[in-house]
This record gives C-alpha cells, sequence and structure tokens, in this order.
C-alpha cells in the first residue's frame, strides 16, 4: 500500500514514478470509502487527485505556499500532508475540516471556504516573498467556476507588476478545448518556455528599443502582429494580454506531464497560468455521472452512489416549489443564482422557464446590481443565495437596492448554523448587517407553509427590497394550525397567556415551543410569539409585551451583536420595560464544524440551554 507510506509532508517525493498511479486510485478508493461513512466534498476532489501528487512532487512543504480557491478540494492534499488517520473525523465536531485551516498544519497556508480568493492571497504571499529575499515557490490553484468571481481578475490585473516567479493553476473541469488547438498549444507552450525563446525574445526586444527613431514604432509592429497570430492559436491569449505566461492545457490526470510543465512554469521569470483539464467525479461512476450530486454528498452506498438516509422536504425544496408556481402566475418573475442552481433549488425554474432564470457564476456582487436593473425594468427579480455568500454583496446590497429602494427578493438559504462546512459557511451574520441597511424588509418563516407563503408576499411587495432567511435542512411542519395571512410588520401570537414571553424568530420558533413544554413541568408559564419580521419589528405588540411580561425572552439564530435581540432591548429600554430581559443568540464568534444539533448546544441556543437560563434567571 503505497498510501500507507505516506505519514508526512514531502513523502510522496519518495516514491517511484511507477508508484504514484497506483497511489492515485488508493487515494480514490480511500476517498470514496471514507466520504460514504462521512459526507464531504467527493466529486471536486476525485478530479484533482493526480494534480494535487504532481504539485507535491513539485513543492517542499512547509516552506513553500499552495493556495487551494475554495479548499474543499483538498483532501487528498491533507492525506499528502499526514492526516490519513484523521479522516475518520472529517467535518465531524472537534475533527479535522472540510476545508485547508492553518490551525490543522502548517502544510496549510491560507484559510479558504469562499470563492475567488486564491490568487490575491498567492499574489500577496509573492510580494511578501519578494520584499524579504526569500525563494519559496508560490501556488493558487483555482477552478474555472471560481474564476468567474471579480475578485480574481482584480488579483489578475495586478499581476502585471510581479517580476519575479507565482504559479497560478486554472483546474479546468468544465471547458472543452480541441485537441488540434490542445496540442499546437501544449507545443508552442513549451517552446515559449524554454530558455532559448525567452532569451530571443527579450533580446530582439531589447534591441529594437536602441534603434533611432523608428525602434519603438518596430517593436509594436511585431508585437500586435505576434499578438495576431497568437490569438489564433493559443487559447491563453487573454491570460498573456493580462501580463501572465500561459501554459497548457495539460492532461490533469498524467502526473508526468504535469510534473513537466510545472517546473517549466517556475523556471519563468514572471507570473505564469498552466492550464489543467480535469474531470470531476473521476474513479467513481455516480460521480462523473452527477457531479453536482457529489458536490457535498451526505453519506452513501458505496455500490449505487445513493444516500443512506432518506432526507425530508427542505425549506430549498418549498422555494423550489413556490419559485416554480410564481413563474407561471407571473410572467414578470426572474430568478437569479450565482453559481448555486441546484443548492438553491431553481433547477426546477430553470428547466420551466430557461428565458427568466440567470446564473451568474461566482459573482454576487454582479447578481445583486443585475437584479437592481430588473426591478428598475418593471421585472420581478428573486436572487437565491446562500447567506454566508449574500454577505460579499454588502456594497451593493446597500447603494444599489436599497438606496433605490428597488422590490428586489433575496430567498437566504442556509440561514443559521449549516454544520458540517464549518466557519466559513455559517450563516449567523445576516441578520446583523441586514439591519444596517434602510429600507430592507427582513423575514423568516417558523415552518414550510409559512415560507411558502412570505415568498408570495415578498414578490407582490413593491415599496422596496426584502430578505427571506430559511436554515438548512428539513422543513419545520410543526404549528400547521397557525397559519393567519402575513400582514407587513406585525408578529404572529401563537401563545398568550404565561409571565414569560418566548418572541421567537424563524428557526426558533420552533425552539420556543420546545421550551415552553419543558418549562411548563418546572411550573414556569409562557407564552411563544413569531415575529415573522425582524425587519421592522412588531413595536406596537412590544410595548404591549412590555406591559404584561415579567420576562421577555429574544431567540434567534444569528450572532447576538446586531441582530434581532439587541434590535428589542432597544424598543424595549424606550419604553422603560422594568421586566427581566435575556437574548438568546449565537456568541460572537466563530463556529466550527460539526453536528448542527451539538452546534446548537455549545452555543447554547438549543432548548434544553435556553430553558436552563430561563429558569435560573425566574426569581
Amino acid at each position: 500500500m503505497y498510501l500507507e507510506q505516506i505519514n508526512k509532508a514531502n513523502d510522496v517525493k519518495q516514491l517511484d514514478a511507477d508508484c504514484l498511479m497506483p497511489l492515485a486510485a488508493e487515494i480514490r478508493e480511500f476517498l470514496i470509502d471514507r466520504l460514504s461513512e462521512t459526507g464531504g466534498h467527493l466529486a471536486s476532489n476525485l478530479g484533482v487527485v493526480e494534480l494535487t501528487i504532481a504539485l507535491h512532487r513539485c513543492l517542499d512543504f512547509p516552506k513553500d505556499k499552495l493556495i487551494w480557491d475554495v479548499g474543499h478540494q483538498s483532501y487528498t492534499h491533507k492525506l499528502l500532508t499526514g492526516r490519513r488517520e484523521e479522516f475518520a473525523t472529517l467535518r465531524s465536531f472537534g475533527g479535522i475540516s472540510g476545508f485547508p485551516k492553518r490551525a490543522e498544519s502548517d502544510c496549510d497556508s491560507f484559510d479558504t471556504g469562499h470563492s475567488s480568493t486564491s490568487i490575491s492571497a498567492g499574489l500577496g504571499f509573492a510580494y511578501a516573498r519578494d520584499l524579504s529575499g526569500g525563494d519559496e515557490r508560490i501556488v493558487s490553484v483555482i477552478g474555472d467556476g471560481a474564476l468567474t468571481g471579480g475578485l480574481a481578475f482584480e488579483a489578475i490585473n495586478n499581476l502585471a507588476s510581479l517580476k519575479k516567479n507565482f504559479v497560478v493553476i486554472l483546474n479546468d473541469n468544465n471547458m472543452s478545448i480541441s485537441e488540434n488547438v490542445g496540442g499546437l498549444s501544449a507545443q508552442l507552450s513549451r517552446m515559449r518556455t524554454s530558455g532559448w525563446y525567452t532569451g530571443l525574445k527579450e533580446g530582439v526586444h531589447r534591441s529594437l528599443e536602441k534603434i533611432p527613431f523608428y525602434g519603438e514604432v518596430i517593436d509594436a509592429t511585431v508585437h500586435r502582429t505576434k499578438s495576431g497570430i497568437k490569438q489564433l492559436v493559443i487559447p491563453g491569449m487573454l491570460f498573456e494580454e493580462l501580463g501572465m505566461m500561459y501554459l497548457g492545457p495539460v492532461d490533469g490526470h498524467n502526473i508526468p506531464a504535469m510534473e513537466r510543465i510545472f517546473e517549466e512554469a517556475f523556471a519563468y521569470a514572471g507570473p505564469v497560468l498552466v492550464h489543467v483539464l480535469t474531470k470531476k467525479g473521476r474513479g467513481f461512476l455516480p460521480a462523473e455521472r452527477h457531479p453536482s450530486r457529489f458536490h457535498g454528498a451526505e453519506p452513501f452506498d458505496k455500490e449505487s452512489g445513493l444516500p443512506l438516509k432518506h432526507k425530508g422536504t427542505t425549506y430549498t425544496d418549498i422555494f423550489s416549489t413556490v419559485m416554480l408556481k410564481m413563474g407561471e402566475r407571473d410572467e414578470k418573475v426572474v430568478a437569479i443564482t450565482a453559481a448555486m442552481m441546484d443548492g438553491t433549488g431553481l433547477k426546477r425554474f430553470h428547466n420551466r422557464f430557461p428565458d427568466r432564470f440567470l446564473d451568474v457564476g461566482l459573482a454576487e456582487e454582479h447578481a445583486v446590481t443585475f437584479s437592481a436593473a430588473l426591478a428598475l425594468s418593471g421585472l420581478h427579480p428573486v436572487f437565491a443565495v446562500y447567506s454566508s455568500f449574500l454577505q460579499r454583496a454588502y456594497d451593493e446590497l446597500l447603494h444599489d437596492v436599497c438606496l433605490q429602494k428597488l422590490p428586489v427578493v433575496f430567498c437566504i438559504d442556509r440561514a443559521g448554523l449549516v454544520g458540517a462546512d464549518g466557519d466559513t459557511h455559517q450563516g449567523i451574520f445576516d441578520l446583523s448587517y441586514l439591519y444596517s441597511m434602510p429600507n430592507m424588509t427582513v423575514l423568516a418563516p417558523k415552518n414550510k407553509w409559512e415560507l411558502s407563503d412570505m415568498v408570495k408576499f415578498a414578490v407582490a411587495y413593491d415599496k422596496g427590497p426584502v430578505a427571506i432567511r430559511y436554515p438548512k435542512g428539513e422543513a419545520y411542519t410543526g404549528l400547521e394550525e397557525h397559519r393567519p395571512d402575513i400582514a407587513y410588520g406585525k408578529a404572529e401570537v401563537i401563545e398568550e397567556e404565561g409571565d414569560v414571553l418566548l418572541f421567537a424568530l424563524g428557526s426558533m420558533v420552533k425552539t420556543a415551543a420546545e421550551v415552553r413544554e419543558k418549562l411548563s413541568k418546572k411550573d414556569i408559564s409562557c407564552a411563544v410569539v413569531n415575529a415573522r419580521f425582524a425587519k421592522p419589528l412588531d413595536e406596537k405588540y412590544l410595548k404591549q409585551a412590555a406591559e404584561r411580561y415579567r420576562m421577555i425572552v429574544t431567540m434567534e439564530e444569528n450572532v447576538r451583536s446586531g441582530g434581532f435581540g439587541e434590535h428589542i432591548n432597544s424598543v424595549l429600554i424606550e419604553n422603560d420595560y422594568k421586566g427581566k430581559l435575556i437574548n438568546i443568540a449565537i456568541p460572537d464568534k466563530f463556529v466550527p464544524h460539526g453536528d448542527i444539533a451539538i452546534l446548537k448546544k455549545k452555543c447554547g441556543i438549543d432548548a434544553a440551554s435556553v430553558a436552563r437560563k430561563i429558569k435560573k434567571a425566574y426569581v
């Protein structure tokens, strides 16, 4: 077993070349075995096994820097840096992360989780190296999907000023390039990076510059002619015009070929882009056929690829159904996503109304401003996005949508704790930043029926933007007897009797019902109110509550700072509330990966923890 010989960083360099493909096969088998039990990002990791091996053969860890964009494809990197035994704990509480973490290994040079950051980070490492006189190799690996993010192009725009080596690997698992063009391009790439070619090119350039009067004109003419020819035969001409040497495309499953081209790239005195072609899910047929299904897979059967547990109806499923109905009823409804059509539940809408659907790629900023213009044009844009991804578009939300008071609907999936993906994906900040935006309306449903009603309400609302936040996972079906019409800014009273008021938002209404039941056994009676609206708050009801209840407990699945509870505090203080006030919220810290139930307990927002806090304060 070759994988068992890899116990620390750089061990892979000790293997003979003819051992590398068997090693790749062992790694794939290992990943399929482990992820079938733990779940995780399977398709992306199966696609970069050989690429990772080739990089580790060329790099010296931890001296050299390898930055993975997003980082969900770093499992082979973890295996090759001595973390094989820890894979049984992958993405579980206290175990290793599914993303690079500097605290986990000194071979992880940059913490990642969101897309399009790797080139900026790599460029920063390269500048720091050059300032300090270092000689470490620096590599950023970015996928063709992440390259659609604006931050990647902002970084590329700065690369031309770098005079020393920095390698960007474009991991392309989607584009198709013809064999003829690819072969010719590879040959030209090898020729251009050889010492005699680069020396000749620079020598001719310097010689032409020295010719009096006409040298610059001749040099410019030669450059234009050369560029015209290269654009016909070199698919990477765009990158070369932006100041990067382009190499490739190269087969991302051919280790010797990649090692050769990587060494050529490292020998070049400047920024280089190496175009690598890979196949997502390689080596596991279900993942090859359905890579999106195995992007973030739950535990599955190794033979069939089918999930081991039946997943109930999720909030995403409910959103998917209601969007389809809204599209059928209103031809002005338009759906937008940022490379998450499947994840946000918009695939059915896309299939039914392809002309009214747009996937903008990993570009949330663009999606928001694009949606603003759609609204100004009389359409009803609905942008479906994960909570932790929407925060990248703060400026566009504030200036392009809220400032103009435009009726854009933001359906914010994965709001609250998301579990195994960890701190980069926990959707626990959206309430806080949305609260800061004038003209923004924010709702959160208590159950699946209320989500459906809220989407319909939001699309019909024409006085400004509306955000609806809802959690990951199976939709709550309780409290179905409570379904009054949604009135703007009005809370829903579920149970009025009691001397402790549980004023809960969204997913925490279910928890409030559980707390009420627990405390009733301790002779503490609780009223339960579903806030429905986080913004605006139902201040009229809160003023009445301040006169009636001896204790008011706010409940939210968001960080405490700037959140739901703090805004209720302000209202109650202004109304001279004399009773006790408890804010149940997530502490102001980043929450690691782990099972959601465990994380809720650790954060003190599960029913048992909340009941204990109330009982302790109840005198």
